[in-house]
Formats: structure tokens, C-alpha cells, sequence
């Protein structure tokens, strides 16, 4: 009976031990970089050759699976003007709030914005726990 309450105790010890260690771990560093009303950041402080090729690449894909599912949305003229915008230099963002969406529009902008944040704090994530461990 002794030795089942040393090792529940032993195991309690380590769990808290572990979660205190944990605790430091950046899991999500890059939460600043990212909203949750869906509104897009992409001007980012962190320059490309902060990333591995592997990393710029995904990066590169989700911003243009991002794009392809947007464009879905929008009728032929609003993805005329959205093109007209982002040529002009406004960014993403700044070109969507342009456009004259309807409101189921803007809700499915919003929840595309907000999975790409997601996928993009998992890059970042990944990112920065590798960097730690260099």
C-alpha cells in the first residue's frame, strides 16, 4: 500500500515538475501577429530569410489558397476592383474593406481569415520552437 502511494506521489511530483518546465515553452509565439475577428496581418516584423525554404513555401501556399477561396467568393466586378486595389498598394485587408460585400460575404471572408490565421500560427509555432532548440 506504501509503494502504490510513493509512486502516485512520484508521478503527481513529475507531472507538476514537467508542467512547470513546460510552462516556457513559446507554444504560440506569434499571437500578436494574428487577430481572431478574422482580420488578416500580413505585414509580419519577421523577414524571409528568417524562414527555412520548406517554411516561405508553406507560408506561400496558404496565403494563396487563402487568395483562390476569396476570389470564390466574389462576383467577377468585385474581384475586378479587389485586383485594381492590390495593385494600387493597399493591402489585403484595406482592398476587402474596399469592396461593397454583402453580409453573408464578409462572414465567410472573416472565417477563411481566421483558419489562414490559424495555419499561419502553426507555422510560426513550429518556427519558433525550432529556433529554440538551436
Amino acid at each position: 500500500m506504501i509503494s502504490k502511494l510513493t509512486q502516485r506521489l512520484l508521478t503527481l511530483a513529475l507531472v507538476f515538475v514537467l508542467a512547470f518546465f513546460l510552462w516556457e515553452i513559446p507554444f504560440a509565439s506569434a499571437n500578436h501577429y494574428f487577430t481572431n475577428s478574422g482580420e488578416i496581418k500580413d505585414n509580419i516584423e519577421l523577414s524571409k530569410n528568417d524562414f527555412t525554404p520548406q517554411e516561405n513555401q508553406a507560408l506561400q501556399a496558404i496565403r494563396q489558397r487563402r487568395n483562390k477561396e476569396i476570389a470564390r467568393i466574389l462576383n467577377s466586378s468585385q474581384r475586378q476592383l479587389l485586383i485594381h486595389k492590390l495593385h494600387n498598394g493597399n493591402n489585403i485587408d484595406q482592398a476587402l474593406n474596399s469592396l461593397n460585400l454583402s453580409s453573408e460575404q464578409r462572414e465567410l471572408v472573416n472565417s477563411i481569415n481566421v483558419f489562414t490565421n490559424l495555419k499561419l500560427k502553426g507555422i510560426f509555432s513550429r518556427h519558433a520552437l525550432l529556433d529554440s532548440h538551436k
